[in-house]
């Protein structure tokens, strides 16, 4: 007979080695699942020195049969989007487990649970632990290693999430896949497009510049400062902190290359940036991190398979923003032109555009008129809290 399910909150040192091993034994032989650096998801669980942690609340939950680890979730508060948003919400998150429903309801009702007994009217996920970091399921494009810094689960997942009574679909989320080589007939046509950007630049004043090398300090604090502006009214948008832009800077010093990152004025005025970085997921599956391994051989081996072997032909087009008021007038047109035309010059082959909201469809427009193909799609789902749900595990 099969034991039932029971969820536990990670309490002890061995239940948070557990936690954090768990995705290696899930993922067993996925040849599409990238591991994690162990410091890095060290770090991110890490509720004292985790910057997102300090304007949220929250605990961390195994899913046991038997003695058996069987899933992980986390739930908690995030102070910042409530505040921001003016919702009163909570978020689950690290959401890993078999392909088993009891299991994955019982992690789920527990996280809800956790969020109803606090007061909050509804719980939304998976994000881990906010929309600047890993967030949504993946439900479409399983047969491809993610990029840096994106998401990768198995195709039950979303499944398990949506026959748990309560979760519904509340937002999708699309990864386009860009061709920079692109087709003769596709690059007549991307000269024509690149041909009427020019134009439309002379006559609204509109340049775009690389990033300062020589003032990457300044530089940053200007990204900063434009990319809150930006991305004040996105769906699910948190302004970063200081001390999370600080982490995420340092975060793509990893794999930051300055050739790739540009801002656009307008008259001169700083107004928007674009950011692309090497796609290092590509080094580091072959690389593969795992409990055990000395991290120095893995970070030996991402650089082998990087600069020996030349095993990453694809970069993340990570970041893009535009200050209200200057959208719609050619600026995204005018730095997506200069990141293809430089990135083609460097000899990258393809490009990974996301995540972008299935509501905004003007970048949808954007980025299929420069040779781009959804191949991604991604999930958040939702459940309101009227009443704490029943079945939880304890």
């Amino acid at each position: 007979m099969t034991e039932p399910v029971r969820v536990r909150r990670v309490e002890s040192k061995a239940d948070y080695d557990t936690l954090l091993k768990f995705p290696w034994t899930l993922y067993k032989g996925n040849p599409y699942w990238v591991p994690p650096l162990l410091s890095m998801q060290k770090h991110k669980l890490d509720r004292q020195h985790n910057a997102t942690w300090k304007h949220m609340e929250g605990e961390y939950f195994i899913a046991w049969r038997g003695a058996q680890p069987v899933g992980t979730i986390a739930a908690f508060i995030n102070h910042r989007h409530n505040e921001f948003h003016n919702e009163h919400i909570g978020f689950f998150g690290l959401f890993e487990v078999y392909d088993d429903q009891e299991a994955a309801s019982a992690l789920l009702n527990t996280a809800a649970d956790y969020v109803a007994g606090l007061g909050y009217d509804a719980i939304r996920g998976p994000a881990t632990f906010s929309t600047n970091d890993e967030c949504a399921v993946l439900i479409e494009g399983f047969d491809d290693p993610p990029v840096v810094l994106m998401p990768y689960n198995p195709p039950y997942y979303a499944r398990l999430i949506a026959n748990t009574p309560g979760f519904e679909k509340v937002m999708d989320l699309y990864s386009y896949y860009i061709t920079l080589e692109g087709v003769h007939q596709a690059r007549e046509r991307l000269d024509k497009l690149f041909r009427i950007t020019q134009k439309n630049n002379e006559r609204r004043g509109i340049t775009v510049r690389p990033i300062d090398r020589k003032n990457l300090k300044q530089e940053f604090i200007l990204f900063r400062n434009i990319y809150n502006k930006a991305w004040e009214r996105n769906w699910g948008f948190v302004p970063a902190s200081d001390e999370e832009l600080d982490e995420l800077v340092k975060a793509l010093g990893q794999y930051f290359d300055p050739r790739l990152a540009f801002f656009a004025e307008v008259h001169g005025k700083p107004i928007a940036f674009i950011l692309a970085i090497p796609d290092m997921n590509q080094p580091l599956h072959r690389a593969y991190a795992r409990p055990g391994k000395p991290e120095a051989l893995t970070l030996l081996q991402v650089l082998w398979h990087w600069k020996v072997r030349s095993k990453i032909n694809r970069i993340r087009i990570m970041l893009m923003g535009v200050e209200e008021g200057y959208r719609g007038i050619g600026v995204e047109a005018a730095m997506f032109a200069e990141l293809y035309h430089v990135a083609s010059g460097m000899g990258w082959r393809y490009a990974d555009g996301g995540w972008v909201l299935e509501t905004n469809t003007a970048m949808s427009r954007l980025v299929e008129a420069h040779n781009g193909r959804i191949y991604k799609r991604y999930r958040f789902f939702q459940r309101e809290l009227k009443a704490p749900p029943s079945g939880a595990g304890s």
